[in-house]
């Protein structure tokens, strides 16, 4: 997985019926656009939509493209559609198992894969899932609470967003992206929402709207306090252990500092 699929910090959705919003959305700010094949377009319109796509003149930038499950009857032409289009970004929904990312493997054996978690079996496979081979989770928590019947509230999916930080942490891949934050028009909710995501281990979040973009990078990007402090502990012995504004400094500390400074470097 490259680089950008593995930073991406606030991907935007954009309908795949709506091509006269993927210019204004690679503008956004946005460092991806999400092609939505899935949830914004009704059955109906599905087969069109794709095929209107793939004759359309496609903006610069990182886009990925949301494609339907497996188990649905147009998984296989959105997947075939998207490597016709020459691009490789497949965030694939209701991922349950590492079949369901061998299915995409398997029309397109370099497509950069984001797979949503949104079912308690996805749930009980992530770590067999982050394992099995280049790509990034992401938490599609509102389809989450409807397969379990919980509140979309941060108690009920604590343990729920813990496992997938702990499930990519394992596998060693890139940390995962939450889930979107359905209201829009509050900077303030957004912000607080993408703050606890990124306390907890999470180093992204879906974005549904324009206006919630700035936001979610601003609350991902260390605080002017936190990098002036990473700045001053690494600014002293790189060894042993010493004393910094009264606190002691170790390597765990120091390690704290740097990756600080590299998510700094990233937004």
């Amino acid at each position: 997985m490259n680089n950008t699929f593995k930073t991406c910090v606030a991907p935007l959705f954009v309908p795949a019926t709506r091509l006269d919003r993927f210019e204004r959305a690679a503008e956004s700010g946005a460092d991806a656009i999400i092609i939505d094949f899935e949830d914004a377009v009704a059955a109906g319109e599905k087969v069109v939509a794709r095929d209107q796509l793939t004759k359309a003149s496609l903006p610069g930038g990182v886009i990925l493209f949301r494609v339907n499950a497996v188990a649905t009857p147009w998984f296989k032409d959105d997947v075939g559609a998207v490597t016709k289009l020459g691009q490789q970004g497949v965030l694939l929904p209701k991922v349950e198992s590492v079949d369901d990312v061998n299915a995409v493997r398997n029309i397109n054996p370099n497509a950069e894969i984001l797979a949503i978690i949104e079912t308690a079996k996805g749930l009980a496979n992530a770590r067999a899932i982050a394992a099995s081979g280049p790509l990034r989770l992401v938490f599609g928590s509102l389809d989450y609470c409807v397969d379990l019947g919980c509140a979309h509230e941060r108690d009920a999916l604590l343990a729920a967003r813990s496992e997938l930080v702990l499930a990519s942490r394992l596998a060693g891949i890139a940390p995962p992206i939450d889930g979107v934050t359905a209201q829009i028009g509050d900077d303030a909710v957004v912000k607080n929402d993408a703050a606890y995501a990124a306390a907890l281990g999470f180093s992204g979040k879906l974005c549904i709207h324009l206006t919630q973009i700035a936001s979610v990078k601003l609350a991902f990007a260390p605080s002017a306090t936190e990098i002036t402090w990473a700045e001053r502990i690494l600014a002293g012995s790189h060894a042993g252990v010493a004393v910094v504004d009264g606190m002691m400094v170790d390597a765990p500390v120091r390690l704290r500092a740097q990756a600080i400074l590299a998510r700094a470097a990233k937004i």
